[in-house]
């Protein structure tokens, strides 16, 4: 898991039956301290994230049937979470 920031929708008017009523959103990770950034990535919105959110992604094809509530399929990653504040003294952004 990691934490990100959303930074616009993604829309499809076709796609996969999986994904079938989902919001795809593109979340950017959080830099972490002497780690390159990360890629920007499309995620399922299980959370009703919105543009600005701070958001735990769970990128992991298990975790995301499991947050969907279907079989493996063709989605690995998902939000899971809007996050509201995190304490950890000494980490970036909190």
């Amino acid at each position: 898991m990691f934490l990100a920031t959303v930074v616009g929708e993604v829309v499809a008017t076709v796609k996969h039956s999986h994904l079938a009523g989902q919001k795809l959103l593109l979340v950017r990770p959080e830099t972490t301290p002497g780690r390159p950034q990360g890629a920007t990535v499309i995620a399922v919105d299980t959370v009703q994230a919105g543009l600005g959110d701070r958001v735990l992604v769970a990128d992991e094809g298990n975790a995301a049937a499991q947050a969907l509530r279907l079989p493996r399929g063709p989605v690995r990653t998902v939000i899971v979470g809007v996050v509201d504040q995190v304490d950890e003294p000494g980490l970036a952004g909190s």
